[in-house]
């Protein structure tokens, strides 16, 4: 019987797509592409073809020229640091900083579900946050240093990052998260930015309805240890 891959669809934060983010993706592909099969690229519509031969065609280093400009905010620290370790086609990001913002002032943090569904388990976290937050008061009162200060914050702690990648990237990144096996952060963050992709162009929405997918959805099969049911073992 399949596992829970069917449960409602795990949104966490807010996505920004910047106006920097290309337009039409898959016509880009194709018209890079035609200049190198001495093409006609002047034609927008042979462009779109041809971007979508390569897409299936799985022609990846085309994929590394359409680019997302992204910002992501809500999100936990944790989840971050995860999102840094798909670094495949030059991305680059900022983050927040831990040395300038005053978050002695107080700080978002992201409860997860098992933990917020639980009144006496979120009683026991909200507190042990606010004392981290009173304890950040209390050194800056003693002329501790806020870069010092900082090296309490949780990785519950509320992040923005902005994200410059491509669809390379998040074609990949979108096969490993989307995964039922993934961290639930990382599912609804892959989830937030489906959304978000998808009303930002028509050539965004066709990419991610085809390709934004478990890798299970790839292959055919599971290649997890402890499987979902979404896909048969291999």
């Amino acid at each position: 019987m399949a596992g829970d891959f069917e449960k409602e669809r795990i949104t966490v934060g807010k996505i920004v797509i910047q106006k920097e983010t290309t337009p039409d993706p898959v016509s880009l592909i194709g018209r890079e592409a035609g200049v190198c099969w001495g093409a006609d690229i002047e034609d927008n519509e042979k462009n779109y073809k041809r971007g979508l031969d390569c897409l299936a065609s799985g022609h990846g280093r085309t994929w590394e020229y359409p680019q997302a400009y992204v910002v992501l905010e809500g999100y936990s620290a944790r989840v971050i640091r995860e999102l840094y370790t798909h670094i495949g086609g030059g991305p680059t990001r900022l983050q927040a900083s831990t040395r300038y913002i005053d978050y002695q002032k107080g700080f978002g943090y992201v409860i997860p579900p098992a933990v917020s569904n639980n009144p006496g388990a979120k009683e026991i976290y909200t507190r042990a946050m606010d004392e981290i937050r009173e304890a950040m008061q209390r050194l800056e009162a003693l002329e501790i240093p806020r870069e010092d200060c900082g090296m309490l914050l949780p990785l519950g702690m509320e992040s923005k990052v902005v994200l410059r990648t491509n669809l390379r990237n998040l074609i990949d990144m979108a096969h490993q998260r989307l995964c039922t096996r993934a961290y639930w952060e990382y599912r609804g963050l892959m989830n937030d930015l489906k959304k978000e992709l998808s009303a930002y162009s028509e050539e965004w929405k066709y990419l991610v309805d085809h390709y934004f997918v478990a890798k299970c959805e790839v292959s055919g099969f599971c290649t997890e240890k402890r499987s979902c049911g979404r896909m048969p073992k291999r």
